[in-house]
């Protein structure tokens, strides 16, 4: 059976540092590789991290029904899942497993219903969601104040998720949603 994983969290929660820890450990998840149209970072690559294209052809795509959900994040930062790159995850029978925003999983659930467990990442608290943000260096001062307003604002959404997974230790984080996973997918 298809099933999917929604992995979701406000940004620098450690949701991508969990999804690595489940595909190192449960061999039949597929990381669904989202098309984005933000700049790319250093250490990203095109169709292993993101498909990065561009607003119009984007726009395109969301015209030709290619995405099974998408968003418009920040002022001109798309984000969407391809139909296509569900399609080939499944086609070769594994489980997908995405990685995305808080609203993206939303939608996501609630179009796969049952075929669908989603979890959401939390963090401590939105003074250590700072720090960890600063730390990463990736965003300017003005992006981790814009990302933190829109913490507050997915946190207020997490009831709506099968799960809630708090990462105050990401060891102890990883297993416990590698666990929830597991008894999902068996």
């Amino acid at each position: 059976m298809k099933k999917s994983i929604v992995i979701a969290a406000p940004s620098g929660a450690g949701k991508t540092s969990i999804v690595r820890f489940l595909i190192e450990n449960e061999k039949s998840l597929r990381f669904s590789v989202s098309a984005c149209t933000r700049e790319k970072r250093d250490n990203e690559l095109d169709g292993k991290d993101y498909y990065f294209i561009s607003v119009s052809d984007f726009k395109s795509r969301i015209k030709n029904k290619d995405f099974l959900e998408w968003e418009q994040v920040y002022s001109n930062q798309y984000y969407g899942t391809l139909n296509s790159e569900l399609e080939k995850i499944w086609n070769n029978k594994n489980h997908v497993i995405f990685d995305v925003d808080v609203i993206g999983g939303l939608n996501i659930k609630k179009k796969m219903q049952s075929n669908c467990l989603a979890i959401f990442i939390m963090p401590p608290s939105l003074n250590i969601l700072s720090k960890r943000l600063k730390l990463r260096g990736t965003d300017s001062k003005e992006n981790v104040i814009t990302r933190l307003e829109k913490a507050s604002q997915e946190i207020a959404l997490k009831d709506e998720f099968d799960f809630i997974i708090i990462n105050d230790d990401l060891e102890i984080a990883s297993k416990e949603t590698l666990e929830l996973i597991n008894n999902f997918i068996k």
